[in-house]
C-alpha cells in the first residue's frame, strides 16, 4: 500500500515576506493587489483571514473588510528561489516528488527506509527541517491515497499534521464533507446538496448512475473517491498544458485600441514563457481573456497550430462583442500546448 505525504506551506508568499521583514509580523498582510484597490489578492496571512480575507479576493473588497491591511508587492523571483530550497529538502527524503505549485507537493515515501519506514515520522522531520533551515511552517497530510493526503494536510493548519492510517480510511471518507474534495467547487457542491449528497457516505450509498447522469466523468471520479479508490501515482514529471500572461489595469479601459496596446505589451512576455515551457512551441489553441469592471469574465479560445500575434487581435474583436459597455479591468492572452506530443517525447527519452 502506498505511503503518500502532501506538504503545504502555510500562507507561503505572506510567510516569506514576514520572515524577511519583522515589521510585517503579527499584522494583517496580503500579497498582490494595489493601494488603489485594483487587482486581487494572491494570498494573505492568518491575521488577515480573521477579517474574512482570502486568495483571489478583489483588493477593494479586502480593504473594506480590513482597512488596516498592509499590501505587499509580489516578488516571484524570491518565492521561486525559496521554493527551490524547499524542493531540495524534499529530495533528501525521496526522489518521488510531484510539485503542485511553489509551496505544495506530493511525496511518495512507500519504499523509504528512513525512520523505519514511518511516513508519519518522515513528514514530521520534513516539517521540522523546513522550519529549522528556512524559518517557515508547513502542514502535512499522510495517507495511502493522494486525495486523502491532500484533504488531510488542511485539517490541522497552520503548522500541523494529520495522519489517516489505512484502518481509518473508510470512516474518514464516509464523514468527509464533499466540498473538501478537490474538484468540488461552489456550483458543483450546491448541485450535490440539492440531490441530497453532503458527505462521502451519501455518495458511497448512492447509485453511481445518478452521479454519471448529473456530473458526467466527474461523477465517476467522485464515486470512486468516496469508495476509497484513487489509483493515481505520484508523478515526477508533469506535462504543462497551457502558458499565459495577463495584466490588471490601474483604471478600467474601454476602447479596442487600449486593448491592442496591452496585447502588444503582453505578447513578448508570452513568447518568453512559451520558449521555456515547450521545446517546439507546439501549440494547439490561442486564447484571450477579458475581465470586466463587474468582475465577470469571458474567454475566447480557438484552434491555432502556430503562434500568431495577429490572431489575438481577432480573438479580441470577438471578446469585445460581449463587453456591453463595461470597463475592462484585466486582459490576458494564452496558448494551449500539445501535451500528447510532450508525453511521447518524455516516454521516448
Amino acid at each position: 500500500m502506498q505511503k503518500i505525504i502532501h506538504i503545504d506551506l502555510d500562507c507561503y508568499y505572506a510567510a516569506v515576506e514576514a520572515r524577511d521583514n519583522p515589521e510585517l509580523r503579527g499584522i494583517p498582510i496580503a500579497i498582490g493587489g494595489s493601494q488603489y484597490g485594483r487587482g486581487v489578492l494572491s494570498t494573505c496571512n492568518y491575521e488577515a483571514r480573521q477579517f474574512g480575507l482570502h486568495s483571489a479576493m478583489p483588493t477593494a473588497k479586502a480593504l473594506k473588510l480590513c482597512p488596516q491591511l498592509t499590501l505587499v508587492p509580489s516578488n516571484m523571483d524570491k518565492y521561486k528561489a525559496v521554493s527551490k530550497q524547499i524542493r531540495d529538502i524534499f529530495s533528501r527524503y525521496t526522489d518521488l516528488i510531484e510539485p503542485l505549485s511553489l509551496d505544495e507537493a506530493y511525496l511518495d515515501v512507500t519504499d523509504s527506509t528512513l525512520f523505519q519506514g514511518s511516513a508519519t515520522l518522515i513528514a514530521e522531520d520534513i516539517r521540522k527541517t523546513i522550519w529549522n533551515e528556512l524559518n517557515l511552517t508547513a502542514s502535512a497530510g499522510v495517507a495511502p491515497l493522494k486525495f486523502v493526503a491532500k484533504v488531510a494536510s488542511d485539517i490541522n493548519k497552520p503548522n500541523g499534521i494529520c495522519v489517516i492510517p489505512p484502518h481509518k480510511m473508510d470512516s474518514f471518507i464516509e464523514q468527509l464533507e464533499l466540498g473538501k474534495i478537490s474538484g468540488v467547487g461552489k456550483v458543483t457542491l450546491e448541485k450535490l446538496h440539492k440531490l441530497g449528497f453532503y458527505k462521502g457516505k451519501d455518495i458511497k450509498e448512492s447509485d453511481h448512475h445518478v452521479l454519471l447522469n448529473h456530473f458526467g466523468k466527474f461523477g465517476q471520479v467522485l464515486w470512486q473517491r468516496c469508495h476509497g479508490i484513487d489509483n493515481r501515482k505520484v508523478e515526477t514529471s508533469r506535462v504543462r498544458k497551457s502558458v499565459g500572461v495577463e495584466r490588471t489595469f490601474q483604471t478600467d479601459i474601454y476602447s479596442e485600441q487600449q486593448c491592442i496596446e496591452a496585447i502588444e505589451t503582453l505578447y513578448p512576455k508570452l513568447v518568453e514563457r512559451l520558449e521555456k515551457a515547450s521545446r517546439d512551441n507546439d501549440i494547439i489553441k490561442q486564447g484571450l481573456k477579458l475581465k470586466f469592471q463587474d468582475f465577470k469574465q469571458t474567454t475566447v479560445e480557438h484552434k491555432k497550430l502556430h503562434l500568431d500575434k495577429g490572431y489575438f487581435l481577432e480573438l479580441l474583436k470577438e471578446g469585445l462583442e460581449r463587453q456591453q459597455n463595461r470597463g475592462i479591468r484585466l486582459i490576458g492572452i494564452s496558448v494551449s500546448l500539445n501535451t500528447e506530443k510532450d508525453s511521447d517525447q518524455m516516454t521516448l527519452f
